[in-house]
């Protein structure tokens, strides 16, 4: 079976007085940056800070009273168990949710907060998957998938409704892909509607299950590793997705951890806005448009697909290090200095006269450098950019101290 206009523009009628009509802005700073005109569709500003509401009301509205009191199950890694928590407390229907152990602490704790009941089991989506099914014939529980469901895919595809809505003449969107169920429904929508613009989908390296898919031609389980976009891990997209995926997608792209990070950041800073890496690979994928291929799009109307808002407040901190790191912006130095009063003062002075700006200072002598009379010195520092971190380095040398300086890339 697949999923037809009609199916989506039903689900739109359903969910309509229950999901958010989010915004589709123009970036001014995003359009400098990737060289084309750029709109965020901001759907990690629904209520539980993902897309996965939509598909996940469509399905609860539509279950029969049986189903309704008896429950709902599903496995997720955080953002389909909290539209289905959130859903399901709205519409008094009892919701158990299997996540990986590796769910974000902040996921875990806002399903708890809507009244789901929810188990933590293994290490992986899959291991949470046959916990989830095993747990749906036992209690007789109603299970609800991620993505790989008609009704599922059909809410998601309201979204394609409304970026057609606001943006008529959009050229191209770019989705994130981990399933499959948000660009088959997003596509799906789109091109039924408007058959020239273009569904570019963005995967993590460490988890392109249709990238590997559509090269073999076929449904392909692969090994994924872990990622900042964990929303996109999935080992396995859905075979209906698959199928609708096949004739609704133009292009497939992957990014590395390094760019997610940067995208993370980028709409930090640039955009005010808290996205996690699931939701920030589309911009990913605009920033390395040159190696990615993605030049045709330089200057067309582009939509990204903020598909999830939903991070750990720690994860974002390791995020804008590293983030800062590959930008050139922080910078570690370390030097061998003799280990007497003044070496430290030396390479303390030459970075300050160079305009950087000491964080962190560790002197290393138990497991420094072999000759006992010199001192290893470890610097974190704080830089404007790749070409202040390279006149840091200049000055090192000019001075006669021998430094290893490294950064992000």
């Amino acid at each position: 079976m697949s999923v037809t206009l009609a199916m989506i523009h039903a689900a739109r009628r359903r969910i309509r007085d229950a999901v958010y009509h989010s915004p589709c802005p123009y970036s001014l700073s995003l359009s400098r940056l990737c060289g084309a005109q750029i709109y965020c569709k901001l759907d990690h500003l629904q209520m539980t800070g993902s897309f996965k509401e939509r598909g996940a009301r469509n399905k609860l509205v539509q279950l029969t009273d049986v189903q309704k009191e008896t429950g709902v199950i599903a496995a997720s890694a955080g953002n389909h168990a909290l539209g289905l928590a959130y859903h399901g407390q709205l519409l008094k229907i009892p919701v158990t949710v299997v996540m990986p152990r590796f769910a974000p602490i902040v996921k875990v704790a806002n399903c708890r907060g809507f009244g789901a009941n929810v188990i933590l089991h293994g290490d992986s989506f899959d291991a949470a998957h046959q916990k989830a099914a095993a747990l749906s014939e036992e209690r007789k529980l109603t299970y609800v998938p991620g993505f790989d469901d008609p009704d599922i895919i059909a809410g998601q595809g309201s979204l394609g409704l409304e970026i057609l809505d606001d943006l008529p003449d959009v050229d191209a969107v770019l989705v994130p892909v981990g399933g499959g169920g948000l660009i088959a429904g997003i596509g799906a929508a789109i091109k039924a509607n408007k058959p020239t613009v273009k569904i570019i989908g963005v995967e993590p390296e460490h988890a392109p299950s249709l990238h590997t898919s559509l090269k073999q031609g076929k449904l392909t389980r692969v090994h994924t590793h872990p990622t900042l976009a964990d929303g996109l891990a999935v080992a396995e997209m859905g075979k209906l997705c698959f199928d609708m995926a096949k004739e609704v997608v133009d292009q497939v792209v992957l990014v590395d951890e390094i760019a997610i990070a940067k995208s993370i950041l980028r709409l930090l800073e640039l955009e005010k806005m808290v996205v996690e890496g699931a939701g920030a690979v589309g911009l990913a994928a605009m920033m390395q448009r040159n190696a990615l291929g993605l030049t045709e799009l330089e200057g067309k109307k582009v939509v990204l697909v903020l598909c999830g808002g939903n991070i750990d407040v720690t994860m974002i901190a390791r995020v804008i290090n590293r983030g800062l790191a590959s930008d050139g912006r922080l910078a570690r130095v370390t030097a061998n200095v003799p280990d007497r009063p003044g070496g430290l003062v030396k390479v303390l002075n030459i970075v300050a006269e160079a305009g950087g700006n000491v964080q962190e200072v560790r002197h290393e002598r138990q497991f420094g450098p072999s000759d006992v009379a010199l001192v290893r010195i470890d610097l974190v520092i704080e830089t404007r950019d790749q070409e202040h971190v390279e006149s840091l380095q200049a000055a090192f040398k000019a001075a006669g101290v021998n430094v290893a300086l490294r950064n992000g890339e």
